[in-house]
Order: structure tokens, then C-alpha cells, then sequence
């Protein structure tokens, strides 16, 4: 932890870091008030709340990978962000000004929900690439402890402050905070001055299969990306099918259940914590094999349960707060080792093929969870989905991942 207020006194660190903070924190109010504006303004119905959820996760399915050669070819990174952050705002304004005019539609949100998912995509892979210019190789496990920890953050606090918006203002009005807060992020980034890589001018059909093709002759980055698609597959196997089972097998409330998701946050936040100190003294590649087996291995608490309801609660809760302190060591280890090996030109196709990866599993695992919970029951179904997200490690086990002490040499 010695070297983290190194990095918050550095002035274009700390404000890129406080833009990236508001822009999570925004991001997740937004998950709130604008399905809850389907639901309290226009009384959407659950198939019309599916769609808006799909469209809003949509864009990282289709176009990640496009979006990570766009940023590469053009660069430009801080202003990508800008109008990110500005696109987010003036779209989200459209929202309360609609309802005002008594004009708010369904299929207003709808275009609303995919537009901001597109402009939140487009901004995430822009500031994986500002990161590393920002930030001295020595740093980056503090770095990605301070950005993993603010959107760590993000999830405990912004729901919440969502839904007291919402209660305070309506969920339309509430949307503004939104508005302001992509307004704030984006003049802190103007204010952010550095130089960035120069990006490269190469057709945009090589542009993308280069980057894939150094994916895949790497071989710490080629088991990261298939350890993470396993790991995410069955990840979304268990959480589809997760609060079906607690609340129907183990008669949690939904009281009971918002409190254990509360605290596994929490744990979320205490990991990005520590996983320097632990990556110091274990070295970095065992930190991101042990986060990739504590992460899914500490759910086994939860189809392990019995139907007493407290000791249920309790180990939901244990489960909950270890997986999520397992998922910090996880993604802040392995997002620094993939910066390190990732030279500046690779930079944002590298991290827009893994959210696509990501993203394109989570779907087949929504699908996988539902065949399962049918044809053999939920807690069977949760079982082989720890089982599975447990195995996903393997891959790593054999790359040089598992004996990597320090962050590797950058890849050719």
C-alpha cells in the first residue's frame, strides 16, 4: 500500500482517477433509476424490463472488439472519454425533459439503455489505455487496486444512492444526478494533461486480427482470456440461478438477501485493498491464480446450505464477502499483468476482445443456467457451476502465469 498515496499525489493521476470514480458511480446509478423509470413511469411489464437490461449490455457483445482497433487507429484517448462522458449526459438528459413534456415512451428508454451502454463500452476501452500512460510500470498493481477499488465502490454505493435519489425526486428527476455526473467527469479530464501513444494507421480488417493474433501467441494472455471466458461462463451460471435459490430453497428476504450482496461488495472493496500486500509477498501470478480459485471457490458455502434460515444467511454472507475479495485479487492481478505485456499499440483491441469474450459467454451462460436449473434443480445446477468456475484455473496453471513473480517483460 506504500506506493498508493505515491500515485494520489501526482495531479493528472488523481484526476484521471476521480473522472473514472464519478463516471463508475454515475454508470451505476443509472442501473437503478432507469429501469425503475420503466417501471413507476411507464408500468413496464418483465419481458419489456428484459429487453431494456439486454440492450443495455448489448453493445460490449457486438462491438467490443471494433471499439478497441477504433481507439487504437485513432487514439485521441482523453477525448474519446470527454465525449463519452458528454454523449452519456445528453442523452440521459432527454430522459426527464421527456417526461416533463408528458412524452417519455418505452422505446425512449430502449434507445436510451443501448446508446449509454455504447458511450460506457467506448469509455471503458479508452481509459484502459489512458491508464497505462498515466501510470509507471512499478504502479500498476496500485494503480489497478485504485481503479478496481472506486468501481468496487461504485456497486456499494451508487444502487443505494440511486434509490434514495429515486425516492427523493422520482426516477426520471433522479437521472440528472447522472447528468452532473457525467458533466463532472468530463472536466476533469479536461483538465488531465499528458502525452498520449501514437496511435497506428493501418486498415481497420488487419487492425482487428493483429490484435487477436497477439492474443493468441501469447501465452499468459491466451489462458487469461480462456480461463476468463470459463470462469465468467460459469460464473453466470451460478448468479442466473442464485437468488431463484436463496429465496426459494433457504426462505431468505429480500431484506436478508440485500444486506449478503451489500457485504459481498464490501469484500469487493476490501480485496482491491490488499492485493497489493499480497502480490508483494506471493508474487503477482500466484496472487491471480489464488484470486481465480477463491473467487468461485468460496460460493460453495451457498448450495452447501440447509434450510435453517440464519446459518443460510450466514454463509450466503461468508460466500459472498470471500468471493468478492477473491474477484479483487483476480481482476486487479490479471489486469496488470495484461498491461504489462500488452505494448501500446495492442492496448485497446486487447481489452475490447476480452469484453466481448466476456460478455458473448455471459449470454450462452444465462441460456446453460436455464437448461440446468430445469433438468436437474438448482442446487445441483450451482454445484457444477462452482465445480466448473474452480476448473477454469487450469489454463493459467499451464502458462507461465502460476510462476510469474513480479509483472512480466512486455510481449513482442
Amino acid at each position: 500500500m506504500d506506493r498508493i498515496p505515491r500515485l494520489l499525489h501526482q495531479v493528472t493521476f488523481r484526476r484521471f482517477w476521480t473522472a473514472q470514480t464519478i463516471s463508475f458511480l454515475g454508470d451505476q446509478v443509472s442501473t437503478v433509476a432507469l429501469p425503475l423509470t420503466a417501471v413507476l413511469a411507464l408500468d413496464a411489464s418483465a419481458a419489456e424490463m428484459g429487453v431494456l437490461g439486454a440492450l443495455a449490455s448489448l453493445p460490449n457483445l457486438l462491438f467490443a472488439l471494433h471499439a478497441g482497433g477504433f481507439v487504437d487507429r485513432y487514439g485521441r484517448l482523453r477525448h474519446m472519454m470527454i465525449l463519452s462522458d458528454i454523449g452519456r449526459a445528453a442523452v440521459l438528459l432527454t430522459v426527464p425533459v421527456a417526461y416533463a413534456l408528458d412524452a417519455l415512451t418505452l422505446a425512449h428508454l430502449w434507445v436510451v439503455a443501448f446508446v449509454t451502454g455504447v458511450l460506457a463500452m467506448l469509455f471503458n476501452v479508452a481509459s484502459n489505455s489512458l491508464f497505462a500512460a498515466l501510470v509507471d510500470r512499478d504502479d500498476y498493481v496500485n494503480g489497478m487496486s485504485l481503479t478496481r477499488g472506486s468501481f468496487s465502490f461504485s456497486w456499494v454505493a451508487g444502487p443505494g444512492l440511486g434509490g434514495m435519489l429515486v425516492q427523493a425526486l422520482s426516477a426520471p428527476v433522479a437521472l440528472l444526478a447522472d447528468v452532473v455526473s457525467f458533466l463532472g467527469s468530463a472536466l476533469l479530464l479536461r483538465s488531465v494533461s499528458l502525452e498520449e501513444p501514437a496511435p497506428e494507421k493501418e486498415r481497420s480488417s488487419s487492425h482487428i486480427r493483429d490484435g487477436l493474433r497477439f492474443v493468441s501467441r501469447t501465452p499468459a494472455l491466451r489462458a487469461k482470456f480462456v480461463g476468463g471466458g470459463l470462469l465468467n461462463l460459469c460464473y453466470t451460471v451460478y448468479f442466473t440461478l442464485f437468488l431463484l435459490f436463496i429465496a426459494r430453497e433457504l426462505g431468505l428476504t429480500p431484506g436478508m438477501i440485500g444486506v449478503a450482496l451489500g457485504l459481498g461488495a464490501v469484500g469487493a472493496l476490501f480485496g482491491s485493498f490488499v492485493t497489493g500486500w499480497v502480490s508483494r509477498r506471493a508474487g503477482i501470478g500466484p496472487t491471480f491464480l489464488i484470486g481465480s480459485v477463491l473467487f468461485p471457490g468460496a460460493l460453495a458455502l451457498v448450495p452447501f446450505a440447509t434450510p435453517d434460515k440464519w446459518v443460510a444467511f450466514g454463509l450466503v454472507v461468508a460466500a459472498e464477502f470471500v468471493s468478492g475479495m477473491g474477484l479483487m485479487l483476480c481482476d486487479i492481478a490479471g489486469s496488470s499483468i495484461q498491461q504489462a505485456l500488452t505494448p501500446d499499440r495492442y492496448r485497446s483491441r486487447v481489452q475490447g476482445a476480452y469484453l466481448g469474450l466476456i460478455h458473448g459467454v455471459r449470454t450462452a451462460g444465462a441460456l446453460v443456467a436455464g437448461a440446468l436449473g430445469t433438468l436437474i434443480g438448482l442446487r445441483p445446477a450451482l454445484w457444477l457451476a462452482v465445480i466448473g468456475g474452480v476448473l477454469s484455473c487450469l489454463p493459467l496453471l499451464f502458462a507461465p502465469v502460476a510462476r510469474m513473480r513480479t509483472l512480466p517483460e512486455q510481449a513482442e
